[in-house]
């Protein structure tokens, strides 16, 4: 497993355990290994960018899952191209027969106005870096390769909160809480325990090629985050027009506009998945803001 010590994996490195599996999971520093092993996993020493050492780790593997994205790089451009570098290593270290599970988004799903499913193709990467992911499991499964994409919506907890973070600290920059427009474009979201679950269910028993999409709830409304955010930070919300998005929003402003609601209905009849965890509201009402 890459990303073992990470927020997905550090909860899904218990959940494969639990449900019997060997892990072997990727750590680049003595604190990581150590985490690991206290956890009951073996490690690897290693990071992202040592390839040999990726395919010497999945050619001794029943199967990798790939939770890892290299968030050091100077832009989403380069580290996504990244991925895909090692995507695809990880991917010729496997071969047929043995399935590789990479992490994708379901906001790749570009469907403006529409629900996204799992069967929707993804945009390309010109048009948005993190395709890359994608591309190269296309180009692994064209080959003959087991690739199972796993597209994540916003993940939660009371600590982490994915995209949605980083709407908690422009507030605290900005002294407010903003939303565009009306507030009405919408994210999906997914408990970080029911997250995990889904990954186990796609190892155990998922179809190759296929694409899930790990989502609790499909949409829900950036005015409602912003109210909640705006009562627990103490800070006031308003709504702000797309030409005022940049000023605040920054790099996250194109996002921030878009409506992004995604299903997951396919994913739950082929896996019978059905998430139980708190909502993302109910999460960040009980932020912990300490680590936010």
């Amino acid at each position: 497993m890459t990303g073992a010590t990470g927020f997905i994996g550090s909860f899904l490195v218990p959940e494969l355990l639990g449900a019997g599996h060997r892990v072997v999971g990727l750590s680049r520093s003595e604190a990581g290994a150590a985490t690991l092993t206290r956890a009951g996993a073996e490690v690897v020493r290693g990071d992202l960018n040592d390839l040999d050492r990726l395919r010497r780790a999945a050619e001794a593997a029943d199967g990798v899952t790939h939770t890892a994205f290299d968030h050091g790089a100077t832009n989403l451009a380069e580290g996504s191209e990244s991925d895909r570098t090692v995507v695809a290593a990880l991917g010729d270290a496997l071969g047929p027969g043995r399935p590789l599970l990479i992490s994708s988004g379901t906001a790749l799903a570009r469907t403006q106005g529409r629900v996204a499913v799992e069967t929707d193709e993804h945009v390309g990467s010109e048009e948005y870096p993190r395709a890359a992911t994608e591309e190269a499991a296309d180009a692994l499964g064209a080959r003959g390769i087991d690739v199972i994409t796993m597209r994540l919506s916003q993940v939660h907890d009371t600590r982490r909160q994915g995209r949605i973070g980083r709407h908690v600290a422009l507030a605290g920059q900005h002294g407010r809480v903003a939303y565009v427009g009306d507030g009405g474009n919408r994210v999906p979201a997914v408990h970080v325990s029911d997250a995990v679950r889904l990954y186990r269910l796609a190892l155990e028993n998922g179809r190759v090629g296929a694409r899930y999409h790990a989502v609790d709830e499909e949409g829900v409304a950036l005015r409602d985050i912003a109210e909640v955010l705006g009562a627990g930070l103490g800070l006031p919300v308003e709504s702000i027009t797309p030409d005022e998005a940049p000023d605040y929003f920054g790099p996250l402003a194109g996002l921030a506009a878009l409506d992004l609601p995604a299903s997951s209905a396919l994913t739950r009849h082929e896996l019978g998945w059905r998430p139980t965890g708190p909502g993302l509201l109910t999460d960040l009402r009980a932020l912990d803001h300490d680590a936010a």
